[in-house]
Order: C-alpha cells, then sequence, then structure tokens
C-alpha cells in the first residue's frame, strides 16, 4: 500500500489555516485531503500530530500526541478519521472516486473482521452503490457505523453482508450531520420543550390565545424583513396564517411547491416548482450586469434527487427519536443551501422550523415559536452561519455567466449539498429556540399581563371606548410612556393635562 511521503512533511499552512507548531504532521481526513489533493470543503475540525506528549484543541485544530500517529497508509489515515473525527461523507464519497475498488478490497483482505475495514467496506458500496469483490461477513460483532460518542445518530438498521449497524441520520442522496458539542448536550440537557409546555401551561388560555395571535404576526413580518421586503399588511397576516398551519400536512416536493405559490399571490414574474435553470445568491455588477454569487444553488438536474432525499431523510428520522431542533436544522439549512425554487427559499426554509417544530410536538398545540423574529434579532450572526456553508464551497464551483445574468454550473456539485456538516447550523438554531423559550414568550405574556392592568385602569379612570383606549397605550409604548405633544392636540386632546398625566404615571408603575 502506497506511502504518504508528501504529508510527512512539516505542515506550515494547510488551506488557509496555518500549523500551530514546528514538526506537526496532519492525519485523518487532513492528510487524505493532502495526501489525494481533495477538493472539498475543509472540516471545522482538523487534526494533526503534535510534537508534544499532550492533546490540545487551538481553533480548527484538534492536535494530538505522537503515540497516535497512524501508519501513513490510506488505511492508516481512514482509521484515524474514523476513530476520532467521525464520518464525513463529502470527503470519504470524493476519496473513493479518486482511488480504485482494490485498495478497499486489499483493506479488507488484511483484516476481514476489524471494525473499522468493515465500516469502510459498507461506506463503499453505499455511497458508490458498486459491490466489491468480497465475501459476506460471517463472524464478527455488529458495530454501528456512526459513533454516537462524536457524532449524533439516526435509527439503526443492520447490513448482514457487512456485520454493521447503519445509524447514519440520512439517505445517500441526503444525508447531513452533526458533531456532538458541549454546547448542544448541554442544550438537549435542558429539555427545552418540557419548559416550552410547562409554562404555558400556566398561562391563562384566552391570554395564551392573545400571544399567540401576536407573536404569530410578529414572525410573520420578521420573516419578510428578512428578506428585506416591506409587504402590506394584508400579506403579512397572509402568511402569518400559513405559518399557523405549520405541522398539519404531510411534507412533499408537491407540499413545498404549494408553498412557494403561497408566498406569491402573484406570480406572473417567477417560474414556480422546481428550477429549471440555475440560480444563485448574490448581487448583480452595476456597469455589466454580471453576476457576484454569494451562494450558488444546487444545478438543476440535481434538485429532484437532492429533494427527494431531503424529504425520505425527513421520514426516516421522524421515525426515530431524533432531536426535534437538530431535525429542523438539517431540513431548513439544507432546504435553503440547495435552494430549489427561483423565490421564496428562505420564506419556506423559516417555514420548514415551524413544521418540524409543530410536528415533532416540541411546540405546545396552538402556538408557534417566533423563530423568525428571534433570528431577526441575531441578523448578522444568522448571515454569518449561511455564509459559513456557502463560502468554503464558493471555490468548488466551476461556473460561467449565462446570457440572462444568471450562473451555468459546469462541474459535479451535487455532494456540497447533499452531504455536510451542519454543528454550527444546529448551535445557532438551538440559540434562538433557546431564547423563544426563556425570554420571548414569556416576555409576550408578562406584557399581555400589565396592558390588561393598564387597561383596566384607564377604563375605571375614563369612560373611554376600547379602541381607543388600545391606540392610547400604542401611543404610550411608541414614545417611552409618554403621550406626543401631536396625539395631545389630535387624537386626545379631550383629555386634561391631570388626566394625562395620571395615564403617564400609572405607565411607568406598571410597564416600565
Amino acid at each position: 500500500m502506497a506511502i504518504y511521503n508528501q504529508i510527512s512533511q512539516n505542515i506550515t499552512v494547510f488551506h488557509g489555516f496555518p500549523a500551530l507548531e514546528d514538526g506537526a504532521r496532519l492525519a485523518g481526513y487532513s492528510a487524505l485531503i493532502q495526501g489525494h489533493d481533495l477538493k472539498v470543503p475543509v472540516p471545522d475540525h482538523l487534526c494533526a500530530i503534535g510534537t508534544k506528549h499532550k492533546k490540545y484543541d487551538y481553533e480548527r485544530w484538534h492536535i494530538f500526541t505522537p503515540r497516535h500517529r497512524p501508519e501513513d497508509t490510506l488505511y492508516g489515515h481512514l482509521t484515524f478519521a474514523l476513530k476520532y473525527e467521525g464520518i464525513d461523507l463529502s470527503i470519504l464519497n470524493t476519496l473513493f472516486q479518486t482511488i480504485k475498488a482494490r485498495d478497499i478490497e486489499t483493506i479488507l483482505r488484511s483484516e476481514p473482521t476489524g471494525m473499522y475495514s468493515r465500516k469502510l467496506w459498507f461506506l463503499w458500496e453505499w455511497l458508490c452503490e458498486e459491490q466489491l469483490d468480497i465475501e459476506d461477513a460471517t463472524t464478527g460483532n455488529f458495530v454501528p457505523l456512526v459513533n454516537s460518542k462524536l457524532q449524533y445518530e439516526g435509527k439503526s438498521y443492520p447490513s448482514k453482508r457487512h456485520r454493521v449497524r447503519n445509524n447514519l441520520p440520512g439517505t445517500r442522496n441526503f444525508c447531513p450531520l452533526i458533531r456532538k458539542t458541549r454546547k448542544l448536550e448541554q442544550y438537549i440537557g435542558k429539555k427545552l420543550s418540557e419548559t416550552a409546555i410547562k409554562n404555558i401551561g400556566q398561562t391563562h388560555p384566552d391570554l395564551l390565545s392573545r400571544a399567540a395571535a401576536f407573536l404569530l404576526l410578529k414572525d410573520s413580518k420578521a420573516s419578510y424583513t428578512i428578506e428585506g421586503e416591506t409587504p402590506p399588511h394584508s400579506r403579512i397576516e397572509r402568511w402569518g396564517r400559513i405559518i399557523g398551519e405549520a405541522g398539519q400536512r404531510k411534507l412533499s416536493i408537491p407540499e413545498l411547491e404549494y408553498l412557494q405559490q403561497l408566498v406569491f399571490s402573484d406570480n406572473r414574474f417567477i417560474e414556480p416548482g422546481l428550477r429549471m435553470e440555475g440560480g444563485f445568491v448574490g448581487k448583480h455588477d452595476q456597469s455589466t450586469g454580471m453576476p457576484m454569487p454569494d451562494h450558488i444553488s444546487a444545478r438543476p438536474d440535481d434538485l429532484k434527487a437532492l429533494m427527494t432525499g431531503l424529504i425520505e431523510t425527513y421520514e426516516l428520522l421522524c421515525k426515530d427519536d431524533f432531536d426535534a431542533v437538530l431535525l429542523a436544522t438539517i431540513l431548513a439549512f439544507g432546504f435553503v443551501f440547495i435552494h430549489p425554487f427561483e423565490d421564496g427559499n428562505g420564506r419556506i426554509h423559516r417555514y420548514l422550523f415551524h413544521h418540524v417544530l409543530a410536528e415533532k410536538g416540541f411546540v405546545p398545540k396552538g402556538l408557534i415559536f417566533p423563530v423568525s423574529a428571534v433570528i431577526l434579532e441575531r441578523i448578522d450572526e444568522y448571515r454569518k452561519i449561511l455564509e459559513h456553508f456557502s463560502k468554503a464551497r464558493l471555490d468548488l464551483i466551476e461556473w460561467r455567466p449565462t446570457e440572462k445574468n444568471n450562473v451555468d454550473v459546469l462541474n459535479e456539485t451535487i455532494d456540497l449539498y447533499r452531504y455536510f456538516d451542519a454543528t454550527k447550523q444546529a448551535e445557532f438554531f438551538f440559540e434562538c429556540v433557546a431564547e423563544t423559550v426563556n425570554k420571548t414568550l414569556p416576555d409576550e405574556v408578562n406584557y399581555l399581563k400589565k396592558y390588561d392592568l393598564l387597561n383596566e385602569f384607564i377604563k375605571n379612570y375614563i369612560d373611554m371606548p376600547d379602541k381607543l383606549v388600545d391606540l392610547l397605550i400604542r401611543f404610550l409604548n411608541q414614545n417611552t410612556g409618554k403621550l406626543s405633544k401631536r396625539a395631545k392636540e389630535r387624537e386626545f386632546k379631550k383629555l386634561t393635562d391631570r388626566e394625562i398625566q395620571a395615564i403617564e404615571q400609572k405607565y411607568a408603575e406598571i410597564l416600565s
């Protein structure tokens, strides 16, 4: 088996990431990327063997001790990767396209019952859809493909041929993976769904109904604002009603196409359904009209496979007890990265968060989490999370401009969208869910309680219609508890100075 002489040299810079110490050597996936010149997104975590007898982490690097150093061979680095880094389907599939079937067969014949050799055997046949010239395994315990200490696993299905349990959280056409991090484990341990349901159970139904209606409208408006749009109130209300039905219908490609039609009341200027042309997110050069992409969408020829895979993966994980927030992450971010439609992708992407949380029972019945509203408050983080995916892939996509100033992708890119690490997206979304449970929902319920107290005071103090009381409180909210000069001279000119002072003082006591 070939020795990786080229990666036995000292590291200086690896794909733009500087080395940490003199004498460090690449190991695992970083060694395979370097040794085979693989054109793949660089993993968020890279491994190297240091010179000190101490393991440590710094930024992207996990530095191992000399005793962890693998053999400088294909099998040596593959074993190290599977043992310490988990499964990266993007790297493995690209690697398998550069080596020969006999390279894996040689590994299997040298270690026919080895745990990692059998995992490689399964992964080759699963990814390449090609059976190796190897007899079915007859001995050895069944081993799980995904190491649940490193990554979140899906439901387990035995593969008798390899004596491996396939617990990948997806299908061949769509299978993002999420690494187990301290942050994610802490969030899962907080049982946010139970907290939300418990808090809501203590809220009066009438109060909850009013809060739900407001938050639904707030979320719909925020979703348009994220897109840089300010539509009329009627359109915001219409999309709010659609969000309110999330989780009630089975998800499918036709259902997603139906949602796209609902996004646009007038679809004369877009081609509905899966794109027939390329797509990108970004700007056009002002003088030439040339595309300036920040994100390039999946090729139209790959959309049927990717979207079918996305739906199948969703159905697979719904049968499992896969965490609802992690499932929402995989589905919603996977959808927006594929960008299957000409327009409307962003709003449907955020709708999918609602769909999963509602269908999985994470959200109390009759209530929609204002996820878009929370995302809007964290818009800079949100953009960075999207860019984290897109930026790493732009240089790997070959494209040319079309006559319509669109993009035409020239190389195979399907793996960029079906196999990716969704850890950073999962951490971000869990932060948004935690903020919704611990702050946004309680704050809204608390505000309505205070609103009712002030409303009752005003009605008892002055004989005023409900509609006018509501307008008065709204004006006070807009002007930090003080009635503006304009309001005093117009809508509320009949109020005396003494009455205004009393109302403002009560506002300060209750709402400030």
